[in-house]
């Protein structure tokens, strides 16, 4: 008989890497977040981090975490349908909605399960889930829990995108779900023409802004921003927390009644644990520090510039890039990890990113920048890559 744990003896991808002393996930941090960690002893300049606004260890950050944590205690102890809800919780969705220039909002435990529990409540039997390629993992998987049908079109082609509704049925209903800004290569969805044709063939558009939230737009406030485009023109904007907010949690952004629906339908959110005070009290603060000091957004797109400046010098495949995310695109997943434990002798922390991440042949290694990081940090950044890419022989330019 099948032993259904076959597969789990069986399982060699990770022992490989091992094997070979390139394996390069759960790495014990024993520092917080900053521009530089601290592994087993041993600094790292940190350019694997979403922190872009460089918050997370801000001091502001802390005291708001403590303050609640001091009122509220450590725990909801439940669900917010019934006992978890705090006045903290509602004052958050009020403040993200006026940041995403949105009627109402719904917070979330995660952004993975802000995804699945927007998605499984809007797209039901006979409607399409039409999502691009590249969409992160927790919007294809939101599109499996639901019971509607899945789509897909060409990442960021817009003759696909319409060929793709052109096929639909006209009756049926249709959500268009793209990512403000793609978190391994950096490229920003071209999102007025996704709007233009969507609306065409009657879909709703849906926008996950979880890297573009404090990285794109004057004032950091995302795709819609970036584009000088009317936040009502998108129908539902959702993100995570714990990025430029430096928290944990997801959030929906969108008009009362669709907010009103998903908070009385999403299982995601009905059968989870309510998100603690304490990270819901520094989403907060990381909105208001965010509003008040547009220097920080200012700083992560200088050195972000820089950076990307000083790698196509070098030559290195950047790939379309048009973000503080960087790849250093290689294309064989063995010379990807085998790059990646290079930069990390040298002190240099990245991320190895393969399919199915990334498409096959695509690997690389994802760079991404803060604001936090000073001239010294990237200068030693380039050092470190310029000595690993001149000893490991390979072609890494486009």
């Amino acid at each position: 008989m099948k032993d259904i744990f076959d597969k789990c003896r069986n399982f060699r991808a990770a022992r490989d890497l091992i094997d070979n002393g390139i394996y390069p996930y759960f790495k014990e941090f024993e520092s917080e977040q900053a521009p530089e960690v601290t592994i087993n002893g041993k600094k790292y300049i940190m350019m694997g981090s979403n922190n872009y606004l460089g918050l997370a260890n801000d001091p502001r950050m802390k005291e708001a975490a403590r303050k609640a944590l001091e009122k509220f205690g450590t725990g909801c102890a439940g669900s917010r349908f019934l006992n978890g809800n705090t006045t903290l919780h509602t004052e958050v969705e009020k403040k993200i909605a006026r940041f995403k220039q949105k009627e109402s909002a719904l917070l979330y435990a995660t952004g993975y399960q802000m995804n699945l529990g927007v998605i499984s409540s809007l797209v039901g039997k006979g409607d399409f889930a039409v999502t691009d390629k590249l969409d992160h993992a927790s919007i294809l998987d939101g599109c499996r829990l639901s019971s509607g049908e899945i789509v897909r079109f060409k990442h960021n082609d817009m003759n696909d995108l319409r060929k793709t509704l052109e096929e639909l049925p006209p009756e049926s209903g249709k959500l268009v779900i793209v990512d403000g800004v793609f978190s391994m290569e950096g490229d920003i969805c071209p999102l007025p023409e996704i709007v233009e044709i969507g609306r065409r063939y009657g879909a709703r558009i849906m926008v996950d802004d979880a890297h573009a939230t404090g990285v794109i737009g004057k004032t950091g406030r995302g795709t819609c921003e970036y584009y000088g485009m009317e936040h009502d023109e998108v129908d539902i904007i959702v993100g995570t927390c714990s990025k430029s907010f430096a928290s944990v949690g997801g959030f929906a952004a969108a008009s009362k009644d669709i907010i009103h629906y998903i908070q009385h339908v999403s299982r995601s959110m009905i059968f989870s644990a309510a998100l603690p005070p304490a990270p819901v009290a520094v989403i907060s603060r990381a909105i208001d520090i965010i509003e008040s000091e547009p220097e920080r957004i200012k700083k992560l797109w200088d050195n972000s510039k820089y950076l990307l400046r000083e790698f196509q010098k070098r030559g290195l495949n950047t790939g379309n890039t048009q973000t503080p995310i960087i790849p250093i695109i290689i294309g064989d997943d063995k010379k990807t990890f085998i790059l990646w434990k290079m930069l990390f002798e040298g002190g240099l922390f990245t991320n190895p990113v393969i399919s199915p991440a990334v498409p096959p042949s695509r690997s690389l290694i994802r760079v991404a920048v803060t604001a936090a990081h000073e001239p010294k940090h990237l200068e030693k950044a380039i050092s470190i890559i310029d000595s690993c890419i001149s000893k490991i022989g390979i072609s890494l330019s486009s």
